[in-house]
């Protein structure tokens, strides 16, 4: 439990201090708002979340696959595969679980008032990639619990896809310049700053596509994926349309945003509605 618990800290600090620095000295788009009072805001965010998560959990992700190695859950625990595609295959399926999650919190407008909260930053650099509500949080735990009692991953496939995961989340929100030549090359693999970037448009129609966290084949093979923002990198605005005054984004109120918030035309149910 140490041991896995200090490599993520380890790998976590490492990318932190990777992408920030990144950020600093080469920077794909001029930031709107104060990066200081941002950065407040979404670090106490970030903060309030792994306290929810012990409250409500007593076994987090790797903790179960353990237990489910040990008691026979799961279908990878009962049949014999080679190491290494037990593993490769434990961090697909995960990762396809992460991308059928995130459709789903734009899908469902209840789980839609929640990811709100993620989506309503005025910019997008590393921070917005931990930024998310207390309570999709927790709900995101149970479903990714629930994946790993089903499919019964190995203990390091869990540990590598929960590392992976957490440095993809700061990477691809990055506010980060990639040679294009080199971007249009790395999105085959994975995705990259450019290509989640056109998530976070205010235009519900690019919301609604680039739901990968890890890998980008989910997108390209069940025709979400979007290349490019209508309005380019450089211009095209970032957040929500029902929020735009960096005063009505502070602490408290992104807390009770999902139990007031307006929740605009962005659900998929409603696409045929929106631009």
């Amino acid at each position: 439990m140490e041991h896995h618990t200090l490599s993520r800290l380890g790998f976590f600090s490492a990318v932190f201090i990777v992408v920030a620095t990144w950020e600093a000295l080469a920077a794909r788009r001029r930031l709107t708002t104060s990066k200081k009072s941002r950065w407040a805001t979404n670090g106490v965010m970030i903060a309030l979340n792994p306290p929810a998560l012990r409250l409500l959990f007593p076994l987090l992700a790797v903790d179960m696959a353990l237990m489910a190695q040990q008691r026979g859950w799961g279908l990878l625990n009962n049949y014999e595969l080679p190491g290494w595609v037990e593993l490769l295959l434990g961090i697909a399926v995960l990762d396809f679980v992460m991308y059928v999650q995130h459709v789903l919190f734009h899908a469902v407008p209840l789980l839609w008032r929640l990811h709100m909260v993620h989506h309503a930053d005025l910019d997008i650099d590393l921070t917005t990639g931990l930024r998310f509500h207390p309570i999709e949080i927790v709900i995101s735990m149970g479903i990714k619990l629930s994946a790993v009692v089903v499919l019964g991953p190995s203990v390091l496939a869990v540990l590598v896809f929960e590392i992976v995961l957490n440095g993809a989340a700061m990477f691809n929100h990055g506010n980060i310049s990639i040679p294009l030549r080199l971007d249009r090359l790395l999105r085959y693999v994975i995705v990259t700053p450019d290509m989640h970037r056109v998530h976070h448009s205010i235009y519900p129609t690019e919301t609604n596509t680039n739901f990968g966290f890890n890998l980008p084949w989910w997108d390209r093979l069940l025709g979400t994926y979007r290349a490019q923002p209508r309005d380019g990198h450089q211009d095209m605005t970032i957040g929500l349309l029902q929020f735009r005054n960096p005063r009505e984004l502070t602490l408290p109120r992104l807390l009770i945003m999902p139990f007031g918030g307006k929740t605009g035309n962005y659900a998929i149910s409603r696409r045929g509605k929106t631009k």
